[in-house]
């Protein structure tokens, strides 16, 4: 059968009911998952009546029959959210904490195959009690896993952080020969059974510019990133490097490669980006737990006006479904 899918509901003040209701609406969607809504019902049908998109919802009650009608997992029934877009308010923080909470217990249980998330506002669940960076964080926290490995996807794109949501004076510091090790055994892993790529090769973007010059301009590759390459190279992995980053990026070198890990947020996702904005994906790799989500956030300047583009929550619903049936292949 088709797999089950639930897809939460994110920030509702923001774009992410929309795609979601948008993502539904598509084919390419129907045509190969089962989707379920965690979340409100209130809040789709709010969105549906304002935006004038067509949602046959009904609350899900462990059949789903695609075509029909959306069902939807509704978290408090007796609850009605305030909605107000474009708005951070706590209480929008919170459906959002709650929503991803409940799609991984379910997911846990196996009940559903996998799950997308759709974006949130971080200062909002933080707020709301939710204190993790962000939803990766928060997944590997339910999930039992310590390190995920955060991947962003845009095609065949595809691009690894070793750090996630630091800042970037704290970045430095964070930067070890275990980590770097860990992130490339993680992704080169992922590559194979996540993605089918029988010898993957990865190429590792060094911290500093010029990836220090020898040491002139910082030494965290040759103390630190370096020596994590030749160590995982022993163990069989194919990785290269430290690349400069910039020179990388503009020789286009990242098309030689299966996968690319960066030392930071911005350094490998503002080339992806501007790669495949709209089909960016955001995926947790190193998971129990299948979980993608739209590469972009809550958008709350165009939220509830109709504007936001669905294609990268189509995306991720696609890899979603991609990475179950290679797991499935792979057992």
């Amino acid at each position: 059968m088709k797999p089950l899918i639930a897809i939460t509901m994110g920030d509702y003040n923001g774009v992410g009911p929309e795609v979601i209701l948008k993502s539904l609406a598509s084919p390419k969607v129907q045509k190969i998952c089962r989707p379920v809504l965690i979340g409100s019902i209130d809040v789709f049908a709010w969105y549906a009546e304002r935006l004038r998109l067509k949602a046959n919802l009904g609350e899900f009650d462990g059949r789903v029959d695609p075509g029909k009608h959306y069902p939807v997992f509704n978290l408090h029934p007796f609850e009605v959210p305030n909605i107000q877009p474009g708005k951070q308010t706590v209480h929008a923080g919170r459906w959002a904490g709650e929503s991803v909470a409940a799609a991984v217990h379910l997911c846990n249980a196996g009940i559903f195959d996998g799950m997308v998330t759709a974006p949130v506002s971080k200062t909002t669940m933080v707020k709301a009690g939710f204190h993790y960076p962000g939803q990766t964080e928060l997944v590997a926290s339910l999930s039992g896993k310590s390190r995920p490995t955060m991947m962003l996807l845009a095609g065949n794109f595809r691009m690894a952080l070793a750090t996630v949501h630091f800042p970037l004076k704290k970045v430095a510091s964070r930067i070890s020969r275990g980590l770097i090790a860990d992130r490339l055994t993680s992704l080169d892993h992922t590559l194979r059974n996540d993605f089918r790529i029988r010898k993957p090769k990865i190429a590792v973007l060094g911290l500093n510019p010029h990836a220090g010059e020898f040491g002139m301009l910082g030494n965290e590759e040759m103390r630190f990133i370096s020596p994590a390459i030749r160590n995982v190279v022993k163990k069989g992995i194919r990785a290269e490097g430290p690349f400069p980053a910039d020179g990388f990026f503009g020789m286009q070198m990242h098309h030689e490669y299966d996968a690319i890990l960066a030392m930071y947020h911005d350094q490998g996702l503002i080339p992806l980006k501007m790669s495949g904005f709209h089909l960016g994906v955001n995926f947790s790799s190193g998971l129990p737990v299948v979980r993608t989500s739209p590469d972009h956030g809550t958008a709350f300047a165009i939220a509830g006006k109709g504007r936001a583009n669905p294609g990268s929550m189509i995306e991720a619903i696609k890899l979603a479904v991609t990475i179950i049936h290679n797991r499935n292949k792979a057992r």
